[in-house]
């Protein structure tokens, strides 16, 4: 029981060493921290989408008020409020998942997949200069297929494109950090 617990403090006392160290060096991990050079961005998407709803949240926490062309006003507003305005406006081109086919065997069953998150958008000002160019990003995942366990690759494929999805958005949230004052 005394060996156990000297070794727990000694794991303990070894992380709190490390987390020390690392924090002291200036070790951060990507995607934290950001500051971003504009407070409003307007989202124009022809659908919303998972991408959508994760980069939103992302920068609400960062402080960023999202303004949204795809969703109505409030309920019951009398008539059409005019737009308020943004400091930059995040056109979506295309946001897409892709599911090929790259491996059958002799009898044409499916033995491996492609899983593809496709993210192409364009960030410019109100007025229309554009402070990011039409920019794709793209994330692949092989996936290995057995008709035996259907439901585990099932399961395993929603994993692999929920990990695109948080990586297109870290993606996109490290560009949109990097663009200088829109003014």
């Amino acid at each position: 029981m005394v060996a156990t617990r000297r070794a727990w403090v000694r794991g303990l006392a070894v992380g709190a060493l490390a987390a020390a160290a690392l924090a002291g060096c200036g070790f951060q991990f990507r995607g934290t921290g950001l500051r971003f050079a504009f407070r409003t961005l307007r989202l124009q998407a022809a659908a919303d989408s998972d991408v959508l709803d994760s980069l939103r949240a992302q920068l609400q926490a960062a402080g960023v008020g999202v303004l949204d062309a795809s969703r109505p006003s409030a309920a019951g507003a009398p008539g059409p409020e005019p737009a308020p305005a943004a400091d930059v406006v995040l056109q979506v081109l295309q946001d897409q998942r892709e599911r090929v086919v790259v491996g059958t065997t002799a009898a044409g069953q499916v033995r491996e997949l492609a899983l593809r998150r496709r993210f192409r958008f364009v960030l410019r000002t109100p007025t229309g200069r554009e402070l990011i160019q039409p920019t794709e990003l793209l994330q692949e995942r092989e996936l290995s297929f057995s008709e035996t366990v259907v439901l585990g690759k099932e399961a395993e494929e929603a994993l692999l494109f929920d990990d695109m999805r948080a990586a297109v958005v870290r993606q996109l949230l490290v560009r949109l950090a990097a663009v200088a004052s829109p003014n």
